[in-house]
């Protein structure tokens, strides 16, 4: 489906050292802020105290955060669990004040604001866990990368491979780098939307680069940088179409999802639109950069450069 076809290719690779030179400072920035400021954890990585609360109508959730953070507690983490009746709290360890206080002090609290309100369960989430959950959420971003490396080395070759792969760690590290500038909370739901960002992001990758290697063989007269071009601008259509549908499902959780869906929106809002920018920008150069040929996807079969307005023209022998 395509809602309009570019007739003449954009020379998009024209301008690929100053893109990927914003880039590169883009890069450097976040990490700059990364290493200065460090991530906000949520209690889930820094430990703290953990409620169940329920009621006997579907909660407030504005007025129990608003009680809750009425007594001075910062960065709590209100949601419904399980049922609108059932309500989840979560709030970072306070200095001096042990987990049993604190929940006391928030459960007297909530029962002024609402006598039907009942303790269910509380617990207490220590830092050995949060310490576990990091740990294993790096093992999960690990994984992610080498099995895109894999993946694409086999379908492709390495060298889409290796600028798939930065183009991706680029969109992680910027998203990473928002969040640390801003001092937003990096929770759970955080980090599954930094790995589902990695999945999307090489997905467009892949798409330009399969386009490339259709071109390659379909375009005998067109240089490397020209087939590059053609790629981007044939699959913008599509891209527009893609990126525009998950973008406004994304846009609806960041404005109506409230506090619960808030950052983990935010942060796919961010890594699709930067997705676009690498895959465009920085995949695609860096891939011009390493070299890529024809003779690297294309098996010489002898024939005569073929006219890209031939139909048959993209038959392989």
């Amino acid at each position: 489906m395509e809602f309009f076809k570019i007739r003449r290719d954009i020379p998009f690779m024209r301008h690929a050292i100053v893109f990927n030179l914003i880039s590169l400072l883009t890069f450097l920035a976040a990490v700059f802020f990364l290493l200065t400021r460090g991530l906000h954890l949520s209690v889930e990585f820094t430990g703290g105290t953990l409620m169940e609360v329920s009621y006997s109508q579907p909660a407030d959730l504005n007025a129990v955060r608003g009680t809750v953070a009425g007594l001075g507690f910062n960065d709590v983490q209100v949601q419904n669990f399980g049922t609108a009746r059932d309500v989840l709290i979560r709030m970072p360890a306070t200095k001096g004040v042990s987990s049993a206080q604190q929940s006391d002090k928030v459960m007297a609290a909530l029962k002024v604001a609402d006598a039907s309100a009942t303790m269910r369960r509380t617990e207490f989430v220590g830092p050995q866990v949060g310490d576990e959950l990091a740990t294993d959420g790096l093992k999960a971003l690990a994984f992610v990368i080498v099995g895109i490396m894999i993946y694409l080395a086999m379908r492709f070759e390495w060298k889409y491979a290796v600028s798939a792969i930065v183009a991706n760690l680029h969109d992680v590290i910027i998203i990473l780098g928002f969040f640390a500038y801003f001092q937003w909370e990096f929770s759970l739901p955080v980090l599954a939307a930094v790995l589902a960002v990695l999945g999307y992001s090489v997905n467009e990758s892949v798409v330009i680069f399969d386009r490339i290697r259709e071109n390659f063989r379909r375009f005998r007269k067109m240089d490397t940088v020209e087939i590059i071009n053609n790629a981007i601008t044939s699959t913008i259509s599509r891209t527009i179409i893609t990126h525009g549908c998950t973008q406004l499902m994304v846009l609806s959780m960041l404005l109506f999802g409230g506090p619960t869906l808030h950052y983990f929106a935010l942060a796919l809002t961010i890594g699709i639109l930067f997705g676009i920018y690498s895959s465009v920008f920085v995949a695609a150069a860096i891939a011009m950069w390493l070299g890529i040929r024809r003779e690297d996807l294309v098996k010489t079969t002898g024939r005569k450069d073929e006219d890209p307005n031939d139909p048959n023209a993209g038959a392989v022998a």
